[in-house]
């Protein structure tokens, strides 16, 4: 039978552009780390969130790496962002978007910030195998009756890159997206712990399946499940004493449940006005822990990137 070339993929209005940094540092097999926008936009207030992308992107260099912060900026993906892109992402305004997102934003030419989902796939487009985060998503409380998922369990069963994160947010069924993870074949590993991490406690109450204690383990662990052509989750738990109070936390989760069921709050509203209550109703408190947490999983990552 005659050899068959086929033609070019036709290029993607999805396809990355990727900064000149990023690029040469993926070209010469250098370290890289994505990094998220979605944190910046709507998990943090101005101006923490400016002061809090320099300073993510700072803690990758110190521990080796290139940061590269995702987002669609007039509807292109970018993957590593200047100076005056950061601010048009942390200026506020700009949409969420997941997944499902990504054509529409690209097909319209709007802005945006990207969640766990759409930055590890536009990451893993890059070349980019490593993203560090806050809090994974996963399953939202009531989900058997409003069948409240986030695309980031199934997105990183597909995707092959190892995300670092604090485990996901204490607003979600933590238990049931660890059911979730497993079923989508998405390894969770603890870093240093056998509990699974609450994002702002250390401690979700729920087990970790597997535990590494050194980057060099996890490094091991994603050298090997790489090859399945899925991703992997690596749970870091907030810093001791960035720990948000039990009996506080306790509180405001009750509360904000409360609150959001009251306004009809629903779908990817949820997270970004739960986490407005817990930066109000916490006195900046949960902010503090929000910003140490996803500060760590970065140089976790960096030297996660490193070793491989």
């Amino acid at each position: 039978m005659p050899h068959v070339t086929l033609p070019p993929r036709p290029a993607s209005p999805l396809d990355p552009l990727v900064a000149p940094e990023v690029a040469d540092a993926l070209a010469a097999g250098r370290p890289v780390v994505a990094l998220e926008s979605t944190l910046l936009a709507h998990g943090l207030p101005a101006p923490r969130n400016r002061a809090t992308a320099s300073a993510l992107e700072d803690v990758v260099r110190a521990h080796g790496a290139v940061p590269a912060t995702v987002a669609v900026l007039d509807g292109r993906p970018r993957v590593g962002l200047d100076a005056e892109a950061l601010d048009r992402i942390c200026a506020g305004g700009v949409a969420k978007l997941s997944m499902r997102d990504l054509g529409v934003a690209a097909g319209l030419g709007l802005d945006g910030a990207t969640t766990v989902a759409a930055t590890a796939w536009l990451a893993a487009a890059a070349g980019v195998e490593v993203f560090a985060t806050g809090g994974l998503g996963g399953v939202h409380r009531g989900a058997r009756e409003t069948w409240d998922v986030s695309a980031d369990p199934a997105t990183l069963a597909r995707t092959p890159v190892a995300v670092v994160c604090s485990g996901v947010k204490s607003i979600l069924d933590v238990g049931a997206t660890l059911e979730v993870l497993e079923t989508w074949s998405v390894p969770v590993l603890g870093f240093g712990t056998d509990a699974f991490p609450g994002f702002y406690r250390r401690d979700s109450g729920v087990p970790v399946p597997w535990r590494v204690d050194s980057p060099a383990d996890a490094a091991a662990v994603w050298r090997a499940h790489r090859a399945t052509g899925g991703g992997l989750v690596l749970a870091q738990p907030v810093p001791v004493d960035a720990e948000l109070d039990a009996d506080l936390h306790d509180r405001l989760l009750a509360d904000g449940l409360a609150m959001v069921a009251a306004r009809g709050i629903v779908g990817k509203d949820v997270t970004p006005a739960l986490l407005e209550h817990f930066h109000s109703g916490s006195g900046g408190a949960s902010l503090e822990t929000n910003i140490a947490l996803v500060t760590a999983n970065a140089a976790l990552a960096a030297q996660l990137a490193a070793l491989l």
